[in-house]
């Protein structure tokens, strides 16, 4: 096992790293499995593949969003990009609200597809957390 932080060997059982002195898991720059320094937001090592997410991020205000309003709000308004709004993602929800709007609703096919897509990706766990980083609760 190696240090997150700051990638070198961990002693077995240990509760700090003796290099940095940082607590085990602590740490987003390297892989806890193989050491290799990791690309920053990534979800896996691509030296050795192993999940490099923390497993526990932190929930903003004690609160989750609910994966299931996600998921229903992408399929049944995705073109109006309400579950985006409710997850965040201000960005893409705007894009979504605005080219629907912008072409008279003509634009609204190809945002309820987007949405619709979203939506079940949402609910199948391929897109599960929030614009925070926090998971979505089940």
């Amino acid at each position: 096992m190696y240090c997150k932080n700051c990638g070198q060997p961990l002693a077995p059982n240990a509760a700090v790293c003796l290099n940095c002195g940082v607590a085990v898991g602590t740490g987003t720059s390297y892989c806890q499995n193989c050491g290799a320094q990791t690309v920053p937001g990534a979800v896996i090592c691509t030296n050795c593949g192993v999940s490099v997410a923390t497993t526990a991020a932190p929930v903003a205000n004690g609160q989750q969003k609910s994966k299931l309003a996600a998921g229903l709000l992408g399929i049944f308004l995705g073109s109006l990009g309400v579950h985006n709004f409710y997850l965040g993602f201000t960005g893409k929800a705007v894009a979504q609200l605005l080219i629907t709007l912008l072409t008279c609703g003509i634009g609204a096919i190809v945002t309820e597809i987007w949405g619709l897509v979203e939506g079940i990706l949402i609910l199948t766990g391929s897109i599960n957390t929030d614009a925070k980083g926090v998971p979505l609760s089940d």
